[in-house]
């Protein structure tokens, strides 16, 4: 029930209860015959419908004013939940909000334990980013870059050598239905070569090794455009942020890239990494097929994969996406406990 409403409901029912008590105790002191008040008027109006309409009267007044009052301060409490949601410093309250001081400071306090809870996720991810970096085994890291020059050198070499013979076959005017055939194949061979990217996308080091989020971002997005048939832009700014914060929001781009390459069918890219109002955003957007979110939430390994990354550093993760509408991935982690920022 509105919270007005219940207030008035609350207030009349008061004032019929107060006055007919009232009614009923002057009528037993001071009357013997209750007839004769039926008969009193007060100019034109029965002196027992005023009886009740005044306290009527002042409930349904007294109600919609303490109703109103409430229902503000309800809405100052929802809007500083909200606040605290969305990770917002809450503002003090003015004068006319005193009475919530107390449930401001639980508030404040609440905020305060979450952020705390996030600075520690944070350290503990730097913590677990250098214990892996420490203890990675260099055997693995050349077993994995061995690995994909060699894919590179024989695979991704003889997939691209069949992809221009069947751009000179098909350019030779074959029939009708045998250039549709080979149109089917070049098709398949393109999409091998961007299965084949993306596998040796993911087989590269993870770990950023001595370099910047932003120095890593850089050097795989470059590397895209020398390789891929697809428009690549990018915005990335200069800041200084927590060894494990870089290290997850790597790994959610790289595994951003590779499911573009593989399934998108996109011929844009466009990937945007900043910092705003004490928060880094990595956002990633292409024009490719897009896909049904109902039906991809929770069957993705990948979006879960990269939502608990996200999550794993006290981030944000947010994918908007519609059937050959593209897709929009977009992550903001707070900045709790890392370095200055770095002026260009």
């Amino acid at each position: 029930m509105n919270t007005i409403i219940r207030h008035v409901f609350t207030a009349i029912l008061f004032s019929i209860l107060i006055s007919v008590i009232i009614a009923g105790l002057t009528l037993a002191a001071f009357l013997d015959d209750w007839s004769t008040v039926l008969e009193q008027k007060v100019g034109d109006i029965s002196f027992l419908l005023l009886v009740f309409a005044i306290p009527i009267t002042a409930g349904l007044i007294i109600g919609i004013v303490t109703g109103v009052y409430w229902r503000q301060r309800m809405i100052r409490i929802e809007k500083q939940m909200e606040a605290i949601l969305k990770d917002v410093k809450l503002g003090k309250d003015n004068e006319q909000y005193k009475e919530l001081d107390k449930i401001q400071l639980k508030m404040e306090e609440i905020q305060n334990k979450f952020r705390i809870q996030t600075e520690n996720a944070q350290r503990l991810a730097t913590e677990r980013a250098n214990e892996r970096e420490k203890s990675l085994q260099e055997i693995v890291v050349q077993e994995r870059n061995r690995l994909a020059r060699e894919l590179h050198d024989s695979v991704s070499q003889q997939l691209f050598a069949a992809s221009m013979m069947m751009s000179a076959i098909n350019e030779a005017n074959p029939s009708s239905s045998v250039k549709q055939q080979l149109q089917i194949v070049e098709n398949m061979i393109h999409q091998s070569q961007l299965e084949m990217r993306a596998l040796l996308l993911h087989l590269r080091p993870v770990a950023l090794k001595g370099k910047t989020l932003q120095e890593g971002t850089e050097e795989l997005l470059y590397e895209l455009t020398e390789k891929v048939p697809m428009d690549i832009a990018w915005k990335i700014e200069r800041f200084s942020v927590d060894k494990g914060v870089e290290d997850q929001l790597f790994r959610i781009l790289q595994e951003s890239v590779s499911n573009t390459l593989r399934h998108a069918k996109a011929t844009s890219l466009h990937v945007m990494l900043i910092e705003r109002d004490e928060k880094i955003i990595l956002r990633i957007i292409d024009d490719g097929i897009g896909f049904d979110m109902e039906k991809t939430k929770t069957s993705s390994y990948g979006l879960q994969n990269m939502r608990e990354r996200a999550f794993e550093v006290g981030g944000t993760f947010k994918v908007i996406s519609l059937p050959n509408e593209g897709t929009r991935l977009e992550v903001k982690v707070p900045i709790l406990g890392g370095g200055d920022e770095i002026d260009d």
